[in-house]
């Protein structure tokens, strides 16, 4: 036969109590924060696999911050791009224009500006770092400044800074794209051909203003092949980029639906079912006002109640 105490009785009671306050507290935590656990050891049977799931979520992760800089940096380089490109499309325009009226008084004026262009696109800047000078970053990939630079003496490769470092980028755990382009490569046809405009201008058959002598235009007729081709090449350059661009957008896609499946299977561990939580709760609320109900109850059948 079990011994029945007032003393026994309350102890009962009161870890019943305590087990139903615990149970309140664990439910409204589920409720309030939506998630099964707030450390590893709440989900004790998952805790390896979560952790692993986690790392690979912090991975993609880090691939998408370093995808958007790098999308960013490529649409200031296909700007870029497309100004080179442009400035050697808009020269073979004007030796067009210049042989269709058969005028030659604005020539050198355009071609000038259109040679600002051109170097403006070759030193252009991203973050305040220099796009296609390699490796040197801070230092400026073109040094001429007008199209009498280009004769007065020095080679043309003299003009270009850059070093022979082409940067690459990881997007993904098997993918590397290279990114850089160098000033060298795209600028040295570009300037030698400015040059050849520049030496004609100087020499014996120039310079070029009012009506075109017939060395003139045998001169410019000449000339347009050549601008022809190194708009071509130019344009290539700047489709390669934009093959990056999409190759990086594709990527990013990706990552992102990879990262929406681990987020979910994540979540399918650390978060709460809310409709059971909230039943929980409210049993739980139940049970604690039950045990402080008999406490009270007790209490009054005490047997010291009675001696009084």
């Amino acid at each position: 036969m079990n011994r029945v105490s007032t003393g026994g009785n309350y102890s009962a009671v009161l870890s019943n109590i305590m087990v139903a306050q615990q149970r309140q507290m664990d439910a409204g935590d589920r409720v309030a924060t939506q998630k099964n656990g707030s450390n590893l050891k709440d989900y004790a049977r998952n805790a390896e696999i979560l952790t692993s799931m986690q790392s690979v979520d912090s991975r993609l992760q880090g691939y998408m911050d370093q995808n958007a800089r790098l999308a960013d940096k490529l649409t200031t380089q296909d700007f870029a791009l497309n100004q080179i490109a442009g400035a050697a499309d808009a020269v073979r325009q004007t030796i067009a224009d210049a042989l269709a009226s058969g005028r030659g008084d604005t020539v050198m004026q355009d071609i000038q500006g259109f040679f600002a262009n051109a170097v403006e696109g070759l030193n252009a800047r991203y973050g305040g770092k220099y796009l296609f000078s390699g490796g040197q970053i801070d230092t400026e990939p073109v040094s001429a400044q007008v199209m009498s630079d280009l004769t007065a003496g020095p080679a043309i490769s003299s003009f270009f800074h850059n070093d022979q470092f082409k940067v690459e980028a990881k997007i993904d755990d098997s993918t590397t794209v290279k990114t850089g382009l160098l000033a060298e490569d795209l600028g040295t046809d570009l300037l030698n051909a400015f040059k050849n405009v520049q030496t004609f201008q100087e020499g014996v058959d120039g310079p070029f203003s009012g009506v075109l002598t017939d060395n003139q235009k045998a001169f410019l007729e000449g000339q347009l092949a050549s601008w022809d081709t190194l708009h071509s090449n130019l344009v290539n350059n700047t489709a390669r980029n934009g093959m990056v661009q999409t190759r990086v957008d594709n990527v990013q896609k990706d990552i992102l639906n990879r990262q929406t499946s681990i987020k979910g299977m994540i979540g399918g561990i650390t978060d709460a079912d809310m409709t059971k939580a909230a039943s929980d709760l409210q049993q739980a609320q139940l049970a604690v006002q039950a045990a402080a109900q008999v406490f009270v109850t007790l209490k009054d059948t005490s047997l010291l109640s009675v001696l009084r």
